[in-house]
């Protein structure tokens, strides 16, 4: 799946981030999404005419990831949709949110990495196609160490009333935000092509691994 360009720094109140130049960033607002990734995937497909066939696709996917970063409060949110030779395109997003609360006596949510790693749940697959999930902490250059759960996963589908879930490769690293209490800066990778996992893995951690906090 290797496709190497060039790298684009995206910045935001209080944090950049580099993801490949081919990637997708739109407005999330629910008021204004759709036609914005209309017009974009119309602008992409002007200057690449192969990828007309997967205009549905492209617009379906760029929907539904705009949708549910604006319901998990997403401060970035930026989709991989290429196609690669096949009849499907390759899907992926990246999200980064700000996140924090407070335990049951008010006090703020513990930071630290190994904290944080020690409250998220290890889940080991029984058999061959069941969802797993591990926890380590890793080390993001210039920033610290952060926690981390990398697996593939049931994730909840956003009001959902039938309390239905997919799957998904997924990747989410809480990385400490100096000098405010119980608040964590949360990247999350995803991608429900379950059979290139390792491959995300790689981009997800590679993208993660350029995040900085400004000002």
């Amino acid at each position: 799946m290797a496709r190497y360009t060039e790298a684009l720094t995206v910045e935001r109140g209080g944090f950049r981030i580099k993801v490949p130049e081919s990637w997708w960033e739109f407005d999330v607002r629910p008021e204004s999404r759709d036609d914005s990734i209309r017009r974009m995937v119309d602008d992409r497909i002007r200057r690449h005419p192969e990828l007309r066939p997967s205009r549905s696709a492209y617009v379906t996917f760029l929907q539904k990831a705009a949708s549910d970063a604006w319901k998990s409060g997403a401060l970035y949110c930026g989709c991989m949709a290429e196609s690669f030779g096949g009849d499907t395109p390759i899907t992926g997003s990246v999200t980064v949110s700000l996140v924090g609360g407070r335990t049951s006596s008010g006090d703020p949510l513990p930071t630290d990495p190994a904290a944080i790693a020690g409250q998220l749940a290890v889940k080991e697959a029984r058999k061959p196609g069941d969802s797993w999930r591990k926890v380590t902490t890793v080390d993001i250059p210039g920033v610290g160490p952060a926690a981390r759960t990398q697996g593939v996963e049931d994730i909840p589908v956003p009001d959902d009333a039938l309390n239905r879930t997919v799957r998904a490769v997924l990747m989410q690293t809480y990385i400490p935000v100096p000098g405010q209490e119980g608040k964590v800066a949360l990247v999350a990778g995803s991608s429900q092509v379950l059979d290139l996992a390792d491959s995300f893995f790689d981009i997800f951690d590679a993208i993660t691994s350029t995040f900085r906090f400004v000002g």
